[in-house]
Protein backbone atom coordinates (compact mmCIF):
# COMPACT_ATOMS: atom_id res chain seq x y z
CA UNK A 1 0.00 0.00 0.00
CA UNK A 2 1.23 3.47 -0.86
CA UNK A 3 2.24 5.58 2.16
CA UNK A 4 -0.42 8.12 3.19
CA UNK A 5 2.03 11.01 2.95
CA UNK A 6 2.76 10.18 -0.71
CA UNK A 7 -0.93 9.87 -1.60
CA UNK A 8 -1.57 13.33 -0.16
CA UNK A 9 1.25 14.75 -2.27
CA UNK A 10 -0.27 13.55 -5.57
CA UNK A 11 -2.85 15.14 -7.84
CA UNK A 12 -4.59 14.35 -11.12
CA UNK A 13 -5.01 18.02 -11.99
CA UNK A 14 -2.63 20.49 -13.59
CA UNK A 15 -1.78 23.03 -10.93
CA UNK A 16 -0.52 25.67 -13.35
CA UNK A 17 -0.79 26.31 -17.11
CA UNK A 18 1.40 24.29 -19.48
CA UNK A 19 1.46 23.78 -23.23
CA UNK A 20 -1.32 21.58 -24.64
CA UNK A 21 1.23 19.02 -25.87
CA UNK A 22 2.15 18.26 -22.26
CA UNK A 23 -1.52 18.16 -21.25
CA UNK A 24 -2.37 15.60 -23.93
CA UNK A 25 0.75 13.40 -23.85
CA UNK A 26 0.17 9.95 -22.40
CA UNK A 27 1.91 6.59 -22.48
CA UNK A 28 -0.85 4.37 -23.86
CA UNK A 29 -0.58 0.64 -24.55
CA UNK A 30 -3.29 0.07 -27.15
CA UNK A 31 -1.94 0.42 -30.68
CA UNK A 32 -3.49 0.40 -34.12
CA UNK A 33 -1.64 -1.69 -36.73
CA UNK A 34 -1.68 1.38 -39.01
CA UNK A 35 1.86 2.13 -40.18
CA UNK A 36 3.56 5.35 -39.13
CA UNK A 37 4.28 7.39 -42.23
CA UNK A 38 8.00 7.71 -43.11
CA UNK A 39 7.85 11.51 -43.00
CA UNK A 40 6.45 11.38 -39.47
CA UNK A 41 9.22 9.02 -38.38
CA UNK A 42 11.72 11.56 -39.72
CA UNK A 43 9.96 14.35 -37.80
CA UNK A 44 10.23 12.39 -34.55
CA UNK A 45 13.99 12.07 -34.90
CA UNK A 46 14.26 15.68 -36.06
CA UNK A 47 12.64 16.74 -32.78
CA UNK A 48 15.16 14.62 -30.87
CA UNK A 49 17.95 16.16 -32.93
CA UNK A 50 17.18 19.63 -31.55
CA UNK A 51 17.15 18.67 -27.88
CA UNK A 52 19.66 20.39 -25.58
CA UNK A 53 22.79 18.53 -24.50
CA UNK A 54 25.94 19.10 -22.49
CA UNK A 55 28.46 21.10 -24.57
CA UNK A 56 26.24 20.31 -27.57
CA UNK A 57 27.59 16.74 -27.67
CA UNK A 58 24.24 15.27 -28.84
CA UNK A 59 25.08 11.78 -27.51
CA UNK A 60 21.74 10.15 -28.35
CA UNK A 61 21.50 7.37 -30.90
CA UNK A 62 18.40 5.56 -32.19
CA UNK A 63 17.93 2.25 -33.98
CA UNK A 64 14.38 1.67 -35.22
CA UNK A 65 12.32 -0.87 -37.10
CA UNK A 66 8.84 -0.71 -38.58
CA UNK A 67 6.57 -3.74 -38.51
CA UNK A 68 7.12 -4.07 -42.27
CA UNK A 69 10.78 -4.77 -41.48
CA UNK A 70 9.73 -7.96 -39.72
CA UNK A 71 13.19 -9.44 -39.14
CA UNK A 72 14.61 -6.33 -37.49
CA UNK A 73 11.34 -5.52 -35.69
CA UNK A 74 11.24 -9.03 -34.21
CA UNK A 75 14.83 -8.80 -33.01
CA UNK A 76 13.87 -5.75 -30.96
CA UNK A 77 10.53 -7.21 -29.85
CA UNK A 78 12.05 -10.46 -28.64
CA UNK A 79 14.17 -8.59 -26.08
CA UNK A 80 11.11 -7.20 -24.28
CA UNK A 81 9.92 -8.62 -20.98
CA UNK A 82 6.78 -10.81 -21.17
CA UNK A 83 4.61 -8.11 -19.56
CA UNK A 84 5.58 -5.62 -22.29
CA UNK A 85 5.20 -8.15 -25.10
CA UNK A 86 1.50 -8.52 -24.22
CA UNK A 87 0.68 -5.08 -25.61
CA UNK A 88 3.77 -3.94 -27.58
CA UNK A 89 3.20 -6.70 -30.17
CA UNK A 90 0.77 -4.34 -31.93
CA UNK A 91 3.09 -1.33 -32.09
CA UNK A 92 4.05 -0.64 -35.73
CA UNK A 93 7.30 1.09 -34.76
CA UNK A 94 9.90 0.02 -32.19
CA UNK A 95 12.88 2.20 -31.35
CA UNK A 96 15.95 1.38 -29.26
CA UNK A 97 17.14 4.59 -27.59
CA UNK A 98 20.79 4.59 -26.58
CA UNK A 99 23.65 6.99 -25.94
CA UNK A 100 27.34 7.23 -26.79
CA UNK A 101 29.27 6.68 -23.57
CA UNK A 102 32.21 8.95 -24.37
CA UNK A 103 32.65 12.41 -25.81
CA UNK A 104 33.45 12.46 -29.52
CA UNK A 105 36.03 15.23 -29.04
CA UNK A 106 38.29 13.51 -26.50
CA UNK A 107 36.90 10.00 -25.87
CA UNK A 108 36.42 10.75 -22.17
CA UNK A 109 33.32 9.47 -20.32
CA UNK A 110 30.28 11.72 -20.74
CA UNK A 111 28.52 11.89 -17.38
CA UNK A 112 25.59 13.79 -18.88
CA UNK A 113 24.92 11.44 -21.80
CA UNK A 114 22.07 9.50 -20.21
CA UNK A 115 20.45 12.73 -19.05
CA UNK A 116 20.77 14.18 -22.56
CA UNK A 117 19.16 11.08 -24.08
CA UNK A 118 16.23 11.63 -21.72
CA UNK A 119 15.85 15.18 -23.02
CA UNK A 120 15.92 13.94 -26.62
CA UNK A 121 13.29 11.30 -25.82
CA UNK A 122 11.10 13.97 -24.24
CA UNK A 123 11.35 16.13 -27.37
CA UNK A 124 10.54 13.08 -29.51
CA UNK A 125 7.53 12.22 -27.33
CA UNK A 126 6.10 15.73 -27.51
CA UNK A 127 6.52 15.80 -31.29
CA UNK A 128 4.74 12.44 -31.43
CA UNK A 129 1.82 13.95 -29.52
CA UNK A 130 1.81 16.84 -31.97
CA UNK A 131 1.62 14.34 -34.86
CA UNK A 132 -1.22 12.33 -33.31
CA UNK A 133 1.07 9.46 -32.31
CA UNK A 134 1.58 7.67 -29.02
CA UNK A 135 4.95 6.86 -27.45
CA UNK A 136 5.41 4.39 -24.60
CA UNK A 137 8.95 4.09 -23.24
CA UNK A 138 9.94 0.70 -21.81
CA UNK A 139 12.77 -0.10 -19.44
CA UNK A 140 11.61 -3.71 -19.37
CA UNK A 141 13.90 -5.44 -21.85
CA UNK A 142 16.95 -7.70 -21.83
CA UNK A 143 19.82 -5.26 -22.32
CA UNK A 144 22.50 -7.81 -23.09
CA UNK A 145 20.28 -9.57 -25.60
CA UNK A 146 19.44 -6.38 -27.46
CA UNK A 147 23.18 -5.57 -27.59
CA UNK A 148 23.90 -8.99 -29.08
CA UNK A 149 20.99 -9.16 -31.52
CA UNK A 150 21.56 -5.65 -32.87
CA UNK A 151 25.37 -5.76 -32.74
CA UNK A 152 25.47 -2.62 -30.60
CA UNK A 153 29.11 -1.60 -30.07
CA UNK A 154 30.65 -1.15 -26.62
CA UNK A 155 30.74 2.60 -27.28
CA UNK A 156 26.94 2.76 -26.96
CA UNK A 157 24.54 1.95 -24.11
CA UNK A 158 20.86 1.07 -24.71
CA UNK A 159 18.53 2.61 -22.11
CA UNK A 160 14.91 2.23 -23.20
CA UNK A 161 12.84 0.84 -26.05
CA UNK A 162 10.05 3.02 -27.40
CA UNK A 163 6.81 1.65 -28.83
CA UNK A 164 5.33 4.20 -31.22
CA UNK A 165 2.16 4.30 -33.28
CA UNK A 166 -1.44 5.40 -33.58
CA UNK A 167 -3.83 4.63 -30.76
CA UNK A 168 -5.80 1.41 -31.04
CA UNK A 169 -8.82 -0.14 -29.34
CA UNK A 170 -8.39 -0.33 -25.57
CA UNK A 171 -10.83 -3.26 -25.50
CA UNK A 172 -8.12 -5.36 -27.12
CA UNK A 173 -6.03 -5.15 -23.93
CA UNK A 174 -6.28 -7.47 -20.92
CA UNK A 175 -8.58 -6.13 -18.21
CA UNK A 176 -5.80 -5.03 -15.85
CA UNK A 177 -4.19 -2.96 -18.62
CA UNK A 178 -7.53 -1.49 -19.72
CA UNK A 179 -8.02 -0.17 -16.19
CA UNK A 180 -4.62 1.50 -16.30
CA UNK A 181 -5.40 3.07 -19.68
CA UNK A 182 -8.53 4.85 -18.46
CA UNK A 183 -7.21 5.79 -15.02
CA UNK A 184 -6.43 9.50 -14.55
CA UNK A 185 -2.78 10.44 -14.71
CA UNK A 186 -1.41 11.15 -11.26
CA UNK A 187 1.65 13.20 -10.42
CA UNK A 188 3.37 14.42 -7.28
CA UNK A 189 2.53 18.05 -6.58
CA UNK A 190 5.31 20.61 -6.82
CA UNK A 191 5.52 20.76 -3.03
CA UNK A 192 6.93 17.23 -3.11
CA UNK A 193 9.90 17.91 -5.41
CA UNK A 194 10.54 21.69 -5.62
CA UNK A 195 12.37 23.74 -2.96
CA UNK A 196 13.02 27.46 -2.79
CA UNK A 197 15.24 27.09 0.27
CA UNK A 198 17.93 24.74 1.58
CA UNK A 199 16.97 21.21 2.68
Amino acid sequence: MEPVIERKMKSTEFEFPVTELIEHRRSRRAYSPKAVEPEKIKSLFEAARWAPSSVNEQPWFYLYATSEQSELWNKIFETLTPSNKIWAREAPLLVVAMYRKNFVRNDRPNGSAKFDLGAANAFLSLEATNLGLNVHQMGGFEKQRVIELLNIPETHEPVVILAIGYLGDMESLPENLREREVAPRERYTQDFFVLNKTF
